[in-house]
């Protein structure tokens, strides 16, 4: 019997033991287990500021003292970013997340019985924060190991959990407060998050042969990556490149790795670029999630209506999840991913320029939507657009390091923030430097993208008017030699 094209394809897959991405079976799995892991980390985080004004009259502090403890959890999270993702690798992203569920609910619990703030910094800030770092970058990274064409759908389906579970939060952690006091609220968020736990118990690895699909669905997902890798794409930041193979084989663990190839992007000069725009984007994005409720109150705002703007806020960032992971997912999008990043970033720091403008509820409601919206864009591309630049394989370190930029900028910016409050007497100076550091972010990136073109047309130039240029010599010509 003849032998077809797809038989022979499919043989030699089973043979090499190479595997590409299932794109869904037990992947959907992982992506609801960091829906709910999003919901436990980054949820409950935004909702910690809800505490804010509890912490302050409790214990007859100024803001930038107070401010600490928000500072801690997060920076926290993201400086052990990196631990996470080297105990995924080494030990599996299963074992890391669920460790990270039992140090985290410790942590709330513990600080239910708080009697300084120095306490509140130890277990709130430094516990709960560690136990949050094992978990989210090891899940987060789970997620890019089963989708590859549909990546950033699914981190917008598994990322969601943030708005959703801040919508969910918001109201009820305010109503915890109302019925039990903070510490009551505190000891109630321990045992939610302790469902950290069964998320980890989701976190199954893709098998090296894939997820038990048949040899046509492996063939169809080869010759999609052969028909992509022949179309032009463009490079991480505007750039036209090669075409690109399909993608790597995943590899059951990493324990066998070294440290060069686990960290070598590191001096990647993409990824250095995106670290620095990463630097500004990290101190952006801290202060106005802090100080939203704050200034709410101070204009007047009812305690419930304070809350129900970062319900609102978490709506937005739903949308804003799945609205750009399924738009930049389309194949006639893909290359605009960057730019998309961008975007969001830029559009999240016009919204902080204009907040102390704002004065009222109803005035605060279009500013929680809009902010709320690029939040989740943003939020969505960060893993899709490291993925772009590192690879799957090295995704958990890479995201580590990502995430560990965000630390130092999350430690300081509320506290800054809380002192230009002390010293003005008011919030417009600090939500307009966090308006102005998305704004460089933004501009660190786009002035990137127009040096490298700026750089191709000079090339393209070179090589029509000197044609008898060797292809070394043009290659040093497109990176600026000769």
């Amino acid at each position: 019997m003849a032998v077809t094209k797809e038989q022979r394809l499919g043989g030699s897959r089973r043979t090499s033991g190479d595997a590409v991405p299932p794109e869904g079976g037990w992947g959907w799995m992982v992506v609801a287990g960091c829906f709910l892991a999003t919901i436990c980390i980054r949820a409950v985080t935004r909702c910690v500021s809800m505490f804010f004004v509890e912490f302050q009259l409790h214990f007859d502090k100024d803001y930038s003292t107070t401010a600490w403890i928000h500072s801690l959890i997060d920076s926290t999270t993201m400086l052990c970013a990196p631990l996470g993702g080297f105990l995924a690798s080494r030990l599996s992203c299963r074992a890391t997340v669920m460790l990270g569920g039992l140090l985290s609910a410790a942590g709330l619990v513990l600080s239910s019985f708080a009697s300084s703030l120095e306490y509140l910094y130890a277990f709130l800030g430094i516990l709960t924060g560690l136990g949050f770092a094992l978990s989210y970058t090891p899940a987060i990274a789970m997620v890019g190991r089963y989708f590859n064409e549909r990546k950033a759908l699914a981190y917008g389906i598994a990322l969601s959990g943030s708005g959703i579970g801040t919508f969910v939060l918001a109201p009820v952690v305010q109503l915890l407060i109302e019925n039990y006091s903070w510490r009551g609220a505190l000891l109630i968020l321990g045992g939610f998050v302790s469902n950290l736990c069964v998320c980890g118990a989701l976190m199954r690895s893709p098998e090296p042969g894939g997820e038990g699909k048949s040899a046509d669905k492996g063939v169809k997902m080869e010759d999609s990556g052969l028909t992509e890798a022949k179309e032009t794409d463009v490079g991480h930041f505007g750039d036209a490149v090669s075409p690109r193979p399909p993608p790597p084989p995943l590899r059951p663990s990493s324990r066998g790795r070294c440290f060069g190839e686990e960290f070598g992007f590191l001096v990647a000069p993409d990824f250095l670029i995106l670290s620095v725009a990463f630097l500004f984007l990290a101190y952006g994005c801290s202060a106005p999630v802090v100080y939203l409720v704050p200034y709410a109150l101070s204009v007047g705002v009812e305690h419930q209506h304070a809350a129900f703007l970062v319900s609102i806020f978490g709506v937005s960032g739903i949308l804003g999840n799945i609205t750009f992971g399924w738009i930049t997912d389309r194949k006639c999008l893909k290359r605009y991913r960057m730019l998309s990043f961008m975007l969001a970033i830029g559009m999240e720091g016009l919204c902080c320029m204009f907040i102390p403008l704002l004065h009222s509820f109803s005035l605060l409601v279009p500013f929680a939507v809009l902010y709320g919206y690029f939040d989740g864009a943003y939020v969505v591309l960060i893993p899709v657009v490291t993925s772009d630049i590192v690879g799957s394989t090295n995704l958990p370190s890479g995201l580590g390091v990502v995430y560990f930029l965000h630390a130092i900028p999350y430690l300081i910016s509320p506290p800054i923030g809380g002192w230009l409050v002390d010293v003005t007497g008011n919030y417009v100076a600090t939500f307009f430097l966090s308006g102005a550091c998305f704004m460089c972010s933004s501009v660190v990136l786009i002035a990137t993208m127009l040096v490298r073109r700026c750089r191709r047309s000079k090339s393209d130039l070179a090589a029509h008017l000197y044609p008898h240029l060797s292809a070394a010599e043009a290659a040093a010509d497109r990176q600026g030699i000769i």
